[in-house]
């Protein structure tokens, strides 16, 4: 891959030149007021404060929440599009759940030499606890988030698989609460797929991991608190589904089974939509000074009274070091090519990828195996000298720690800044719910990196998010040629002048 090429964009085919799906959007862009559009981020930014839709940045010496930055420009993406895309992630969740099943039973893919043994079994996030433990379903990963870029070929590739505790679906709720609000007649003129079933999806989902013989369980979101940075989406989603928001002094274990307090005295918890990591979960198992969890937890997991959701052990198959290996699981256990595919990347613990990636350094990104959130990796064309040389020793310090990719040319969509309208980098996270069958809504959440040529869309570091509209092919009847990409750039411009 090569970052010689411009980005995609999503909206123009060539300078004057839009695509099919956005040409109706694109004219109704074209004639609005710039004062307008201004007025109605504002409206937005206050909206979204109001409803109290904020994250927390770890290590924010401030302390404040602050809001995702919401922008009014839509993603669109062709229902014919989508649907390759939907079958592709379908493929790769059924793969990853029948991979947590198989190493935390026959190991088949182990033995058949597909992934080394150490990469599994001397893995972190690998835990021996879940050995021989068989869920409902088969299923260890109910929610996954599936991070996806496209490159200047226009062709998808998956970014990563987030199988922990993903976050992200309440903002993608709210984003199509808000344009409905502030831009009504445009979902009047074009067929927009829905997203709001996602909480009942979610509910179905999580029901059906529910402990053999329960006819009618009852499910609990499991928070760290108020002071999490995802705290409003555990808030909004146990309301959205109509379920008991919980911390783990909430919830005590009696009789092999886990309890909850109420105002009426104990209810039996069967399902625990839990949104803290493993490490956390039960101090008799896991860390002792843990006050986030519920002490003999585990046992009670472990003889099949209580499902946890995503399961305990799940954080091995999103390990940045497994990656790699996603599309040979799907060869594996589906004996199918993979619909989606992965970006080269360069494994460093192998010596000959550890001297092809020093001696490329500024040409490459280069990612730590348990990293997340944008922290912690190198990404080269933008790095300095001195940035690049520190990076450098610590790879050499431990090789193994570390991935490599070739630094893709994320595609842009118009978006609103400061400025007026200019074209940014995004991504694409679909939420993919794994239950009695694999489901999604159709989209996911757009994250939009809001600094001009920045390629981190992460919202702890400066990204925003758009709404994802899966639409027609082809525009809605009425919709005139479409207009050129100066004109979309003048109709968003604000008082700071040009994009």
């Amino acid at each position: 891959m090569s970052v010689i090429a411009p980005p995609y964009d999503e909206m123009f085919a060539g300078t004057d030149l839009v695509r099919p799906h956005y040409a109706h959007y694109h004219e109704w862009l074209a004639q609005r007021p710039p004062e307008e559009m201004a007025q109605k981020r504002q409206e937005a930014d206050l909206l979204f404060r109001r409803v109290g839709i904020t994250f927390a940045v770890y290590g924010d010496e401030a302390g404040a929440e602050r809001l995702i930055p919401f922008d009014a420009i839509p993603r669109m993406i062709p229902a014919s599009e989508w649907e390759v895309l939907a079958r592709g992630l379908r493929q790769r969740a059924t793969a990853l759940n029948m991979f947590l099943h198989d190493i935390y039973h026959e190991q088949s893919i182990l033995k058949a030499g597909v992934i080394p043994p150490e990469v599994i079994l001397a893995n972190a996030d690998y835990q021996v606890a879940m050995q021989g433990v068989t869920l409902p379903n088969r299923i260890y990963a109910q929610i996954a988030g599936i991070d996806l870029v496209r490159h200047h070929d226009g062709a998808y590739y998956v970014l990563e698989d987030n199988l922990r505790t993903p976050s992200g679906v309440s903002y993608m709720l709210e984003n199509r609460k808000m344009m409905m609000r502030l831009f009504p007649e445009l979902f009047a003129t074009h067929a927009v797929a829905p997203v709001d079933h996602y909480p009942t999806l979610l509910l179905e989902t999580l029901q059906a991991a529910a402990p053999e013989g329960v006819s009618n369980p009852t499910v609990v979101v499991l928070t760290p608190g108020r002071y999490n940075s995802a705290y409003f989406e555990h808030a909004f989603l146990a309301q959205q589904m109509g379920v008991e928001l919980v911390e783990g002094p909430d919830l005590f274990v009696r009789d092999g089974y886990v309890w909850m307090r109420t105002t009426s005295g104990p209810q039996r918890v069967d399902v625990i939509y839990r949104r803290i990591d493993d490490a956390y979960l039960d101090p008799l198992a896991f860390k002792p000074e843990s006050v986030l969890g519920v002490p003999g937890i585990l046992s009670v997991y472990r003889a099949g009274k209580v499902a946890i959701t995503n399961a305990v052990g799940t954080g091995v198959a999103d390990d940045k070091s497994i990656y790699p290996y996603v599309p040979d699981m799907v060869r594996f256990y589906l004996s199918e090519e993979p619909i989606l595919q992965n970006v080269p990347t360069w494994l460093l613990r192998r010596p000959d990828d550890l001297k092809y990636v020093l001696d490329h350094l500024p040409e490459l990104v280069v990612k730590e195996v348990h990293g997340s959130g944008g922290y912690g990796m190198l990404i080269g064309p933008t790095s300095s000298k001195a940035e690049i040389e520190a990076y450098r020793q610590r790879i050499i310090a431990n090789p193994a720690e570390f991935i490599a990719q070739p630094t893709l040319s994320l595609s842009t969509c118009p978006t609103f800044v400061e400025s007026g309208v200019a074209p940014r980098h995004l991504d694409l996270r679909p939420f993919v719910l794994s239950g009695k069958e694999v489901v999604m809504v159709p989209g996911g959440l757009t994250r939009v990196a809001l600094k001009e040529g920045s390629l981190v869309v992460n919202s702890s570091q400066g990204g925003g998010t758009k709404d994802t509209w899966i639409v027609e092919d082809r525009p809605a009847a009425g919709a005139s040629k479409p207009a050129s990409q100066k004109q979309t750039q003048q109709a968003g411009k604000t008082a700071g002048g040009e994009a």
